[in-house]
């Protein structure tokens, strides 16, 4: 039977997940057997400068944190090794780097299921979610859409304006001479 310190300890990391999990506004699982440590330390600091927590963990912690949280059906996917990225801020950074990452190392590493918006996800979500523009981009063409329309506006009135005067400026020069 497992001593009370490593008991006390898996608890601990039970319950530092299941925080980070409950903090985090999306995640993605991925199975990374097969990488070699140069390409790990690659994808790590990719996750780290976009503010994506990543972190290999036993899936009998990932699942205990998950029932804490809600994700149990993230469970399912849980077979063989196990990585979570959890973002914090950027509900598609994880999504992003790790699709992109999983793309370039198709036989090694891939992507098993995702939770975003309190809701578990399947591969293929992620891949849609990580094919995303970024929030800047999204942000460019709204402000793009949006300027569009008043565009559009500015020269609809402007014509308007143009034919208003163009008629009162007629009457004028065709005015009859009186003889």
């Amino acid at each position: 039977m497992a001593s009370e310190k490593i008991i006390a300890q898996k608890q601990a990391q039970v319950k530092e997940l299941s925080e980070k999990l409950k903090e985090s506004v999306a995640g993605v699982l991925v199975d990374y057997s097969g990488i070699s440590v140069a390409d790990d330390t690659k994808l790590r600091k990719e996750l780290r400068e976009a503010g994506v927590f990543y972190m290999v963990v036993k899936n009998s912690i990932i699942e205990r944190a998950t029932k804490e949280v809600g994700y149990e059906q993230l469970n399912d996917h849980l077979h063989g090794s196990s990585a979570l990225a959890i973002s914090h801020e950027d509900p598609v950074a994880a999504a992003k780097i790790i699709t992109k990452y999983a793309k370039d190392h198709k036989d090694k590493f891939t992507v098993k299921a995702g939770y975003v918006d309190g809701g578990v996800i399947d591969a293929a979500k992620v891949a849609e979610l990580g094919s995303l523009p970024s929030k800047e981009g999204l942000l460019s063409m709204l402000l793009s859409v949006l300027t569009g329309n008043l565009r559009g506006l500015a020269v609809a009135l402007n014509a308007i304006a143009e034919k208003d005067g163009e008629e009162k400026e007629a009457p004028a020069e065709q005015a009859p001479a009186e003889a």
